[in-house]
């Protein structure tokens, strides 16, 4: 029989480990007094908005500014973060229950006292977040889904799977930084990573064929050096029918620009077969509407800056009523950007980040904006991620049917694929996975 005294925290430590990328980010452990123990690891990104809750590193001050000596790990160690832990943040929370997930945030952020969370570090303020959720779950004897989003959890996601790399996340010549599968049409989770992993080592022989590398970017995804941008839709939409699939109705293309990387100030610049060409946003939506009648894409994230709010809205009044458009750099997981975006019609979907904003609380509270203005909403991964699959359960307690977290290969990706498939087997019957995207045109 459980007793509240098994919900009671005894002890919370951390450590610095690493992610895939090689660099380092933040475990937290969490020992309850029943003696049951509850782990967290901190995902790390690369193409980051600019009002991102700060992510503490030893190489850095609070300000960004470099510290005179030479730091370890080229200034991206984290033991400042691994120390607020344990000599902050851990004395506060020993003897507290971690089924009060809202009350211990707020008594993390109340500890931090700064907006961005730049006197802890987010990835320190995350860390311990995750594992009270976590810890939550393992004391009350329930999987993570189900004790963050009730009984009523059983939605799976549609997976956005990230199978060309280009922009930040790769060495090659691609301006988009995301060229992604959706599988949409399949008629289960596993189903859809079937017709997904078929897609991806498709894609890969067309590519070994017309005699392009096939090495990987940061999220798996291969990593061409192709001549513009476009080919990228179109080699996909080949790998797709290779597969056996119909692009459009079984599987999709979604996009992630990740535009704010190549724009600066209302315009943007993009290569073509060597050639820098450089667009106004309102040729960025021209060209994007171009692509959406000639390729079967359903979803565009970030495709102008994070700054361009009026070149969004335009974009979303543009082409809103044919494809879901997705911010990300330009609301970064914060409510009260979120909230902007509904009253001038930014766009008509959110991706959430947990560590962009810094707690599980507040990652809720921007998913609940969201869904009160009737905006879909896609639980997303970091390019820097670690085995942890704490986000395939958050994505099914939150149940927006929609994940992004990379391609059909490197374990840190597939850690939260293998999730999903454990999480689909124990639901059994009861297990939803409904496309919440209408068919495109093709």
């Amino acid at each position: 029989m459980v007793s509240n005294a098994d919900f009671q925290i005894r002890k919370v430590d951390a450590l610095e480990i690493l992610d895939s990328r090689g660099n380092p980010t933040v475990r937290v452990l969490l020992e309850l007094e029943g003696g049951r123990t509850a782990v967290a690891s901190v995902p790390s990104g690369a193409s980051t908005g600019r009002f991102e809750a700060l992510e503490l590193r030893d190489g850095s001050d609070a300000s960004g500014d470099a510290l005179p000596e030479r730091p370890r790990y080229g200034g991206k160690g984290v033991r400042r973060a691994v120390a607020n832990v344990r000599d902050i943040i851990a004395p506060a929370l020993i003897g507290q229950d971690v089924r009060r997930q809202a009350a211990l945030d707020r008594l993390m952020l109340d500890l931090d006292g700064t907006e961005n969370k730049a006197r802890l570090g987010a990835n320190a303020i995350l860390g311990v977040s995750m594992a009270i959720a976590r810890g939550a779950a393992v004391a009350a004897g329930l999987p993570l889904y189900a004790s963050l989003g009730g009984s009523g959890a059983r939605r799976l996601p549609v997976p956005m799977m990230n199978v060309l790399n280009g922009g930040l996340h790769a060495a090659n010549a691609l301006d988009f930084q995301e060229f992604m599968i959706v599988p949409h049409g399949a008629p289960t989770f596993g189903e859809a990573l079937r017709y997904g992993s078929e897609t991806f080592h498709a894609l890969r022989a067309l590519l070994h064929a017309r005699g392009y590398v096939t090495s990987v970017g940061d999220e798996g995804g291969f990593a061409p050096d192709l001549p513009d941008n476009e080919t990228a839709c179109s080699l996909i939409v080949d790998a797709i029918e290779k597969a056996g699939y119909r692009p459009g109705a079984d599987i999709a293309i979604a996009l992630d620009p990740a535009a704010s990387s190549f724009g600066r100030d209302g315009s943007y610049r993009l290569q073509s077969h060597g050639t820098s060409v450089t667009r106004s946003a309102h040729e960025m939506n021209e060209l994007y509407a171009d692509w959406i009648a000639r390729y079967p894409i359903i979803s565009l994230e970030d495709g102008l800056a994070e700054d361009d709010w009026a070149g969004f809205a335009k974009q979303t009044s543009r082409l809103g009523d044919r494809l879901q458009i997705v911010g990300d750099d330009i609301f970064v997981t914060n409510p009260a950007f979120i909230k902007r975006g509904i009253r001038e019609k930014t766009a008509n979907a959110v991706l959430i980040k947990l560590n962009q904003i810094g707690t599980v609380t507040e990652t809720v509270a921007a998913i609940e904006a969201a869904r009160h203005a009737g905006w879909a909403y896609v639980i997303s991964h970091r390019s820097g991620e670690t085995e942890d699959s704490f986000l395939a359960d958050f994505a099914v307690a939150m149940g927006g049917g929609q994940i992004k977290t990379g391609s059909l290969c490197r374990s840190e990706r597939i850690a939260k694929y293998n999730r999903l498939l454990e999480i689909e087997h124990e639901l059994g019957v009861e297990a939803e996975f409904v496309s919440p995207f209408a068919v495109p045109r093709v």
